[in-house]
């Protein structure tokens, strides 16, 4: 593949950026703020699959911004038997939106991986996240230098799979589809969606999923370096 590709576009959270470490330690300052007598652990066992599915909803434009935010508090709070006015819900989503991208940690090899890249490559970056949050994480993470163009789902107004926000991203960077290549870790936003635009791809299978077989996919961020 390496011969033919000039552009690598990368996803962000849970594939270069630790979303699950980082969120964990936002919510720590959010039950420290709001004295919430729930083990964290226990919290983030019941949130984190509400939220992927909150994500999905949000992808398939069944929910707005402030329905996913809103509801995969509330929902896992109910699991708990805890009920929030919806203003309190709306403070802790805010801060914990704040809280977030205080923490930066990358997921093991970013960095080294993007060292290796960046001679041989233009990189770029097409996230499903909010712009402001987005920018804030690449940043502070000490990793937005590598990156030629970000595109975000704000900026374009769709989300990914939506084959626009490819196009987007394309022609943002001056790249030609069959001589690029999207790496992610959500098969239905980032691999289904690069393909559908005729980009090649690589998904970094961090959740464990079983995969289509003819798909390249690789299980640490290093291994991305054989194809590369």
């Amino acid at each position: 593949m390496s011969n033919i590709i000039k552009h690598v576009f990368f996803d962000l959270d849970h594939t270069l950026w630790d979303f699950d470490k980082n969120s964990s330690l936002a919510f720590q300052m959010i039950f420290e703020k709001f004295n919430i007598d729930i083990q964290l652990g226990d919290f983030l066992k019941v949130y984190q699959p509400i939220n992927m599915q909150y994500w999905k909803l949000y992808r398939e434009e069944k929910v707005n911004q402030q329905e996913l935010r809103r509801g995969r508090l509330s929902e896992t709070f109910s699991f708990f038997e805890k009920k929030y006015p919806v203003e309190t819900i709306d403070a802790m989503s805010s801060g914990y939106i704040d809280f977030l991208p205080l923490h930066n940690y990358l997921i093991d090899g970013a960095k080294d991986l993007l060292d290796y890249l960046t001679p041989r490559y233009d990189l770029h970056i097409i996230t499903n996240g909010f712009k402001e949050v987005q920018n804030k994480k690449l940043l502070n993470s000490g990793i937005l230098h590598f990156f030629k163009t970000v595109t975000d789902s704000e900026e374009a107004g769709v989300k990914k799979p939506n084959p626009f926000i490819f196009e987007k991203a394309i022609l943002k960077s001056g790249a030609v589809s069959n001589h690029s290549v999207m790496i992610g870790d959500n098969y239905e936003a980032d691999i289904l969606g690069a393909e559908a635009v005729g980009l090649k791809t690589i998904c970094f299978n961090y959740h464990k999923e079983k995969l289509p077989s003819q798909n390249i996919q690789v299980a640490t961020l290093e291994d991305i370096k054989n194809y590369l």
